[in-house]
């Protein structure tokens, strides 16, 4: 019997708070209790404490009543058995991040750059001042100023220091807001469990060992414990065993309850046994930090190459999974691995930096040779010296200036200021987010928002106020259009309607008085039985003291409510020894069983199946048609003379009801959502509606909405229809038959959860249409899981949501509410134009940089820009310019034009137009001020100059000018689609005013103070005037070239493109070859694989080990659920860890060998994550699965 409930020892008093002696029970003895499973449990269970009341009894706690939450006793037990707590990875310290930042491959060209220079301008030789050395050596006879040679090496490692602190303090803001985010989310984690007799809900981390713990249908178990009683309880226990099929839990056969596992169906009691580090997965958790140490070592081999590498590198990991399988030669069945394809953005970024950075790479080393050789000839060749050995040094110098150049050349080309830009986008939307009741889990996610093109939304509680009421009733045959009055309905039908809707229940679900004053009553536990129990009240009757009456215990039987069921039913047993089962459900399935129906005088008569059809006519279908979920309250007598019936035949059981009312309950659509849906359809993105209401109920709410409008050609169907139509004779989805049915198909009524997830995927793999879709995707439900994890971006509930949904999900709408989607999608595309608007700004000084330095060196052998001020101009500008633009305030405008999709590239003809445009303009003034400056302004020219000559008036112009423009091209980047008023909003965004302001009068001090570190000189006002002024002309130049039609520029390419289908069909051939996301490698430089230590071998001989109870072969991992389920606590995911790349089992360097038993080919298991560990409970072969 599913029903099992252990007796209770008389006087079930209240565990007193001040009892002496410890508690009859050792932590060690609870942790080996847990390592056992189903009849090893229960029989250990049963020879060292008679049963779970004797253990209860050892605790000291009451199954009834609980503990008594006595501080002392609490503190106690804390003491004797640990908090529920684990301790999180220790967070980066600012010297690693410091290290970490160091990596980056040209930081580290320029750091050996300048250290050669520094060492080199100390070096004086003998006799190099000779005249042999050419005019080579002119200059230095100025003491003074070779004494300063040192000043321009020392200047580049004082910008690498900043641009390295910079990084760091960047990555360790972004750290600490990661934990303040997972701290939130762990402090919104309550659970509920029984202390002095009152159910409370209490934070997960203050759970004791003896707590009494309520569990539902959703739960995530917070610590181990065993069950006390249950209905109908199953429980997935996939990330803890590898096992994909539920198991069923009950006293007689297994009452073992894990920590980090879900409830999937039923409710019931548990006793905790075991909490923090003493749970089941505090012991795995414990076993990670092990063997993540001896991990620490091999990782430093791999930690080199990264750098940057990171920001230019393919992304398929082919490389990083080489030197893995050269190791070992063994055929091994490869782990497909389903993963969330990278954030679109994070794409098109990598493949827009892999080409800057060959095109830099290229340059650079232009730049390099051609210096080298003009130098060798011009020396060697056209002056005919020959090479001695005191010139040496001397020749040296020129070469380390050159490599210098170079050097420059690329920290240029290379635009480090764009993982920067995407982070502080990113992370100050996220900010912002929050405000607009948003947690974002997942930072990619919310980029990806602006993205979308679809957004698949639940009906309840997302676009309606999840606040059931019942507005119409059947009763006594009269169809009452709102609610009767008590006196209308028959007291005998009324007593019969009471106690059925108080009874047939959860408990749990109860409505409470306001918290405020004047709000409404608080509807606690399942909302459709909140509206019952609101009818029950509203007749004036009360259902608690009913349920006084008939505790939980009382209850004989109870079929809980599950998806295939959709009924729920309560049997008690009468004093005559009879029976009586009261039942409701969705009215379409429980009349068909109903043989019977109550008259106007309360009267049992027959009811047929043509005055069934005649009531669904006349009843059912007018109040679906009104948008209302229609459901059937019946009951059915067992006599006692039948005998007990067969209780798990439900079909026998479940008929000959008599049906006593019908309800109609309405969920008002919440009153700000058709303004945000109808925003969603004016920005371009489908909204659909997928819900296990009926089609009627569907259509209705739909219509209210403003998803459904009149004149549109759109389809709404059912489940059942949607997969007639979409599944081939053999029952296999096919995608041709999906695109027929997906475009036009606006409501999806009756799905199950299957269905959803059918929809979503079919959508995602779509290649119909222009654009490839990117689909959001909101649920509550734990079945919501699989689509939520599929979907390109997936919004749990926070208020409704279960545990298993939250963590599925990328974003977290802590209201609700639709509105808060539309928000999202704002911020989204945000963070895409933001990040548009910085590579529009960034790209022009880097075309214009890489040229000016590029021709300048090859015609007059010195780049005009020097070193420390490009390294000024690339990496403090960027910087500061990515902090400016990135942190634009999003504007309604955002949501009137349409989607960029998945493939539309990064910088546009218009940006194009604009990059190049502002280019021209640029260079044409520097090459006139290079070549022709030194006349306008009637100064000493600059080219030419020899080694550690001091700093011209000339070169600092053009410095000044280069800068100028950049600072008010700046203000031009504010708007990539071509708008004419660059100025627009400027206030609301104090950051981007401050950021110019800052820039100018740092460049200011630079160009008066700055002296030689800096290669400039003072200016009078006069020059800085035509400085200025050369810069405003970018502005009218932006206006001229706004004015060009960007149709007509056909010969302009765009760049950055997104993957296109070829590469996506290429990418399914390449089964396995798991991605590493580019924006999980940003999130962790040069830490990649921390994984793999979990992979290891010796993981999983110490997991054996600490398992050792049951001694059973390894089974091969047949759900491939990632970690994250059993890290399925915030509290337990290590920040760095949050996303990252799982290896696949090839890696682990070692074959597995599945069990006889086990399907060799590893289909199934969840989605999302890699291969896990080696199930690291062996469950025995015997037990029920």
């Amino acid at each position: 019997m599913a029903n099992n409930t252990a007796d209770h020892p008389p006087g079930n008093s209240v565990a007193e708070g001040n009892h002496d002696g410890d508690f009859g029970v050792a932590v060690t003895d609870l942790r080996d209790l847990m390592e056992l499973r189903s009849a090893e449990g229960v029989n250990k269970i049963r020879d060292t404490y008679g049963d779970v009341q004797g253990l209860c009894r050892r605790l000291k706690t009451s199954p009834i009543e609980g503990l008594s939450g006595n501080p002392v006793d609490l503190e106690k037990r804390h003491t004797s058995f640990g908090q529920n707590f684990i301790p999180p990875k220790k967070a980066k310290t600012f010297l690693q991040l410091v290290w970490e930042a160091l990596q980056d491959v040209t930081l580290i060209i320029l750091e050996i750059a300048a250290i050669i220079s520094l060492g080199l301008s100390f070096y004086h030789p003998p006799g190099g001042d000779s005249e042999a050395c050419g005019q080579v050596a002119g200059g230095v006879e100025d003491e003074g100023e070779s004494q300063a040679g040192w000043i321009e090496g020392a200047a580049i490692l004082f910008s690498v220091i900043i641009v390295v602190l910079v990084t760091a303090f960047n990555d360790w803001s972004k750290e600490k807001q990661f934990r303040g985010l997972q701290s939130r989310i762990e402090q919104e984690q309550k659970f509920t469990v029984i202390r002095k007799g009152q159910v409370i809900q209490i934070p997960v981390a203050e759970l004791v060992v003896g707590d009494i713990a309520q569990i539902k249908y959703g739960d995530l178990l917070p610590a181990d414990g065993i069950l006390i009683q249950g209905n109908d309880l199953k429980i997935d226990e996939s990330s803890l065993t590898g096992e994909s099929d539920q198991v069923r839990k009950s006293l007689e056969k297994d009452p073992m309850l894990l920590s980090g596992t879900h409830v999937m169906e039923g409710s019931g009691r548990m006793l905790v046994s075991a909490v923090g580090l003493n749970s089941q997965t505090g012991i795995i958790f414990t076993l990670l930090g092990a063997s993540e140490h001896d991990e620490e070592k091999k990782v430093k081999k791999t930690k080199t190459q990264d750098g940057i590498a990171l920001e230019i590198q393919p992304l398929k990991s082919d490389e990083a999974g080489e030197s893995e399988e050269k190791e070992e030669a063994k055929p091994v069945k490869k782990v497909n691995v389903t993963k969330k394809e990278k954030s679109v953005l994070q794409g098109k970024l990598t493949k827009l930096a892999v080409q800057i950075g060959k095109a830099g790479l290229i340059m650079s080393a232009l730049t390099v040779i051609i210096l080298i050789l003009y130098f060798v000839i011009d020396t060697f060749a056209v002056q005919g010296r020959s090479w001695t050995s005191e010139c040496t040094p001397i020749y040296i110098q020129y070469f380390v200036k050159f490599f210098i150049i170079g050097v420059t050349v690329l920290v240029v080309a290379v635009p480090e200021g764009l993982p920067l830009a995407v982070t502080i986008s990113l992370a100050y939307s996220v900010k912002k987010m929050m405000k607009d009741n948003n947690l974002v889990r997942h930072l990619d996610a919310c980029e990806t928002m602006g993205n979308a093109t679809a957004i698949c939304s639940d009906k309840t509680g997302t676009l309606t106020m999840n606040r059931m009421t019942v507005v119409q009733a059947y009763v006594g045959d009269t169809h009452y259009r709102t609610v009767p009055e008590p006196d209308a309905i028959k007291p005998e039908t009324l007593e019969i309607m009471v106690n059925s809707i108080s009874i047939n229940s959860a408990y749990t679900t109860k409505i409470l008085p306001p918290e405020k004053e004047g709000g409404l009553p608080r509807h606690v536990g399942n909302k459709t039985e909140c509206a019952l129990l609101g009818l029950v009240l509203e007749l004036k009757r009360d259902f608690q003291p009913i349920r006084e009456e008939i505790p939980e215990e009382k209850l004989y039987k109870v079929y809980t409510f599950n998806s295939s069921r959709k009924s729920m039913s309560t049997v008690l047993k009468n004093a005559d020894g009879g029976y009586r089962m009261y039942s409701k459900g969705a009215s379409e399935i429980v009349l068909r069983k109903c043989s019977r129906i109550l008259d106007a005088q309360g009267q049992a008569r027959v009811f047929k199946p043509k005055d069934r059809d005649e009531m669904v006519r006349k009843v059912i279908e007018p109040m679906a048609c009104e948008g209302l979920r229609t459901i059937c309250v019946a009951y059915r007598d067992f006599p006692a003379e039948a005998g007990e019936p067969a209780w798990d035949n439900e079909n026998e059981i479940l008929n000959e009801l008599t049906c006593i009312v019908v309800v109609g309950i309405e969920d008002p659509v919440r009153h700000e959502v058709p303004e945000a849906i109808s925003k969603c359809q004016r920005a371009g993105i489908t909204v659909r509606m997928v819900t296990g209401d009926n089609i009627n109920t569907a259509r209705a709410i739909a219509t209210k909405c403003g998803i459904l409008l009149p004149g549109e050609d759109f389809l709404c169907m059912e489940g059942k229809e949607f997969n007639q139509h979409i599944r081939n004779d053999q029952g296999e989805v096919e995608q041709e038959r999906l695109d027929k049915v997906w475009p036009k198909l606006r409501v999806l009524a009756r799905s199950s959860p299957t269905d959803k997830h059918t929809l979503v995927k079919g959508i995602i793999d779509s290649t119909v249409g222009e654009t490839r879709q990117v689909v959001a995707v909101t649920g509550d439900g734990t079945n919501d899981g699989p689509a939520l994890k599929k979907a390109d971006v997936g919004f749990a509930m926070g208020i409704a949501g279960t545990d298993v949904a939250k963590e599925a999900s990328d974003i977290i709408l802590t209201d609700d509410n639709f509105t808060s989607i539309v928000k999202a999608v704002m911020w989204g595309r945000n963070v895409y134009d933001s990040i548009s608007k910085f590579l529009q700004f960034q790209l022009t000084v880097n075309v214009v940089a890489v040229i000016v330095a590029f021709t300048g060196a090859c015609i007059t052998q010195d780049s005009p820009l020097k070193a420390v001020q490009m390294l000024w101009v690339n990496l403090i500008m960027d910087t500061l310019a990515s902090l400016a633009l990135a942190t634009e305030p999003p504007t309604e405008s955002l949501l009137l034009r349409r989607p960029y999709g998945r493939n539309k590239p990064l910088i546009s003809r218009t940006m194009m137009k604009n990059i190049l445009g502002h280019a021209v303009y640029q260079l044409v003034i520097i090459f006139t001020l290079l070549f022709a400056g030194e006349s306008i302004f009637d100064i000493d020219s600059g080219r030419n100059t020899p080694l550690h000559s001091p700093p011209t008036e000339h070169y600092t112009i053009v410095f000044n000018v280069f800068v100028m423009m950049q600072l008010f091209n700046e203000i031009n980047a504010r708007k990539i689609h071509g708008e004419r008023n660059v100025f627009e909003g400027i206030y609301r965004n104090p950051i981007f005013c401050s950021v110019v302001l800052g820039t100018f009068i740092l460049q200011i001090i630079i160009v008066q103070f700055g002296g030689k570190p800096f290669s400039c000189t003072a200016l009078t006002i006069d020059q800085w005037l035509w400085c200025v002024f050369i810069g405003v002309g970018e502005l009218l130049w932006g206006q001229l070239i706004s004015a060009i039609p960007t149709h007509h520029l056909k010969f302009l390419k765009e760049a950055g493109h997104g993957t296109t289908k070829e590469d996506i069909h290429e990418e399914e051939m390449k089964e396995g070859a798991d991605e590493i996301d580019h924006a999980e490698m940003e999130l962790r430089r040069g830490q990649i694989l921390w994984f793999r230590g979990l992979n290891r071998i010796q993981t999983q001989i110490k997991v054996v080990n600490a398992f050792r109870s049951s001694l059973y072969p390894l089974e091969s991992p047949e759900s491939r659920s990632s970690i994250h389920s059993f890290m399925a606590h915030p509290e337990f995911v290590p920040l760095s860890e949050e996303e990252a790349r799982i290896a696949t089992i090839e890696e682990t360097g070692d074959e597995i060998e599945p069990l006889p038993g086990a399907s060799s080919g590893a289909t199934g298991g969840g989605g999302g994550g890699g291969g896990e560990p080696p199930s690291a409970f062996p469950r025995s072969r015997a037990s029920p699965i």
